[in-house]
């Protein structure tokens, strides 16, 4: 819950379960995507089944565009929150994936002096690890921290989190232009699935030859985490609900505490990934406390 004035906003792409937000005080900005031949764009908020959306995605022949937030809907929420002297610390996707934080800063501009409350941050990252930086953010407004505290949070968290994917397939990343580094392994012989990390932009960590092999190093790389003082941490996927349990089991093991969160991912960023996601990230719980 936001105290001291201060209101923390991040964006859809966070993926955190609606009652960890709503328990927060976080309010949520929504990206966009437009689906072929569909008049006008769709607010990932809005959208209510993602297995209708992902069996779309996966026999469309042109991927679906995705798009930032409309200034408009950042500008009144900026306006509604600091029209009682409040001030915000707006936390968003990686400018590297997104314009998110482009129409951010217009939007606390068109605000005048009021606009000098609203502090933006690119999170250089998204999913589940952007909800640990918003989740930070939280804890240090709820514990009276100032807006300069808030800040300095979520710029110390970003440098101690990481974030890795297991992806079934490069494809969606090739298409959809986000494929970074990893677009060194295109055009592969060998049946590989990828495991990448995000630091601003797409990066390549290392393939392996199963998906079975993927999830012991995703387990191996949460060790790494943990060994490292990252000991909260969060479990993502796309279709693959139960892969997603049986990381958390494994992951249970190596923190020796639940998830912060389990999230699936939504179309925005499932739109460059594909189905069949599994991924984890990790931060140092003191940011939580």
């Amino acid at each position: 819950m936001a105290m001291a004035g201060i209101t923390v906003v991040t964006d859809s792409t966070a993926y955190m379960p609606p009652s960890l937000v709503a328990r927060l005080g976080i309010e949520l900005i929504s990206l966009r995507f437009t689906f072929g031949g569909e008049n006008g764009s769709v607010r990932e908020l809005d959208v209510g089944d993602l297995g209708e959306f992902y069996d779309r995605l996966a026999a469309a022949e042109t991927l679906p565009i995705t798009q930032p937030p409309l200034l408009e809907e950042c500008t009144d929420l900026y306006r509604r929150l600091v029209a009682d002297g409040g001030s915000v610390v707006s936390v968003h996707i990686s400018s590297g994936l997104s314009e998110t934080c482009s129409v951010a800063r217009k939007a606390a501009a068109g605000l005048g002096a009021d606009g000098e409350r609203v502090h933006i941050l690119d999170s250089v990252a998204t999913s589940g690890q952007l909800g640990l930086l918003a989740l930070a953010a939280a804890q240090t407004a709820s514990a009276g921290g100032s807006v300069e505290e808030v800040v300095d949070t979520v710029r110390q968290a970003r440098l101690e989190s990481r974030l890795y994917w297991l992806l079934d397939t490069l494809d969606y990343l090739r298409r959809g232009g986000r494929i970074g580094s990893a677009a060194a392994w295109i055009g592969s012989t060998l049946n590989i699935k990828p495991i990448l990390t995000l630091e601003s932009e797409i990066k390549a960590v290392e393939r392996v030859r199963t998906r079975e092999r993927g999830l012991e190093r995703l387990v191996d790389l949460s060790r790494q985490l943990q060994a490292a003082g990252a000991t909260a941490y969060f479990v993502t996927h796309t279709r693959c609900p139960d892969d997603a349990r049986a990381l958390v089991e494994r992951l249970q093991e190596v923190f020796w505490r639940p998830p912060e969160f389990v999230e699936e991912l939504g179309p925005v960023v499932g739109t460059h990934t594909g189905p069949g996601l599994l991924g984890c990230g990790g931060l140092p719980v003191r940011f939580l406390e």
